[in-house]
């Protein structure tokens, strides 16, 4: 059985002003189809990927390069730390107002990146929470700490059953979050969700790239090798006094953590870096496909027969 992996384009109407957003698995090409599109609109860049909006982390995150900021001027890219609290809505509020200033110069933008979550916000809007107490993640945060994330786990099946099944319990910054809702409401969290969001005022066209499996997972081996070539165990081994931080949670670096904990040994951590991205690519995958209006290419797919596509769609 073939399995297919896919970039997302999706171009974004605000009246006369057009978001054109570049989403998909990790390595099979994002950055670069944003930089030619935006060469081709003459406009600028949003990133949407929530690792790289932290300037400690660059190798492992995939960033662009010098090369590649300079070809297309970029936004969300190295702007907050690792000690930095940033949520999807925080990033939400701020790429609305960034884009309202955007399209005072420019019909068109880009926006970028694998993180659905994230580029869903910017799409579609957030589903909106309570304020809550901010003592209450911090007692959360010190029972992860002496009792393990079990025990959130538990909790949280207890409090709200119905999230518990479908949230990404193995992701304890989730797992809080969901907790403190429940308990600084009163209410299921999963209560919360899909009600009505604040309306955008464009419409959404969605591009896929896609390629086989195989082509994605050499793609991402091919990948990992080259950062650890270019400088991810220095990287890595600058930030390991602060591992505990959410933001260093992630694909690339907890591994490598590892290793430097004495726990494995660096091929077995490189190959774990390899798999866990191949799984990551998957999960990508599931989420972009739940947009059923995607029109998919392949990702060698000639430029000029994109933008064509994508100028029909804007007609």
């Amino acid at each position: 059985m073939v399995l297919n992996f896919a970039i997302n384009v999706v171009v974004t109407y605000t009246m006369n002003k057009h978001l054109i957003s570049i989403v998909g698995p990790t390595a099979i090409g994002k950055t670069a189809l944003s930089i030619k599109l935006a060469n081709y609109f003459n406009t600028e860049i949003i990133s949407a990927d929530s690792r790289q909006f932290y300037k400690e982390m660059t190798i492992g995150t995939a960033a662009p390069t010098p090369i590649e900021l300079h070809a297309a001027k970029h936004h969300f890219i190295h702007h907050k730390s690792i000690e930095d609290t940033y949520t999807v809505g925080d990033f939400e509020k701020e790429a609305i107002h960034k884009l309202n200033d955007l399209f005072k110069s420019f019909d068109v933008v880009i926006m970028v990146g694998g993180s659905g979550l994230y580029v869903d916000a910017v799409t579609k809007g957030l589903d909106y929470f309570p304020d809550i107490n901010p003592e209450i993640r911090e007692k959360l945060n010190k029972q992860l700490e002496k009792e393990g994330l079990e025990s959130l786990q538990k909790q949280l099946k207890q409090l709200d059953p119905e999230i518990y099944k479908i949230i990404a319990r193995d992701n304890p910054h989730r797992v809080i979050r969901a907790l403190e809702v429940c308990i600084g409401s009163g209410q299921p969290y999963s209560s919360f969700l899909n009600k009505e969001k604040d309306k955008r005022n464009f419409k959404t066209i969605t591009i896929g790239l896609k390629a086989d499996r195989e082509i994605i997972y050499n793609r991402i081996n091919t990948r990992v090798d080259l950062m650890i070539k270019n400088g991810l165990l220095e990287e890595v081994k600058s930030l390991e006094n602060k591992k505990t931080l959410n933001a260093l949670n992630t694909v690339g670096y907890k591994e490598l953590f590892n290793y430097f904990s004495g726990n494995d040994t660096l091929d077995f951590a490189i190959s774990e870096i390899k798999k866990n991205s191949r799984r990551f690519a998957k999960r990508q995958l599931t989420w972009f496909k739940k947009n059923k209006s995607t029109l998919w290419f392949d990702y060698e797919e000639d430029l000029n027969q994109i933008i064509s596509s994508i100028t029909k769609q804007l007609n």
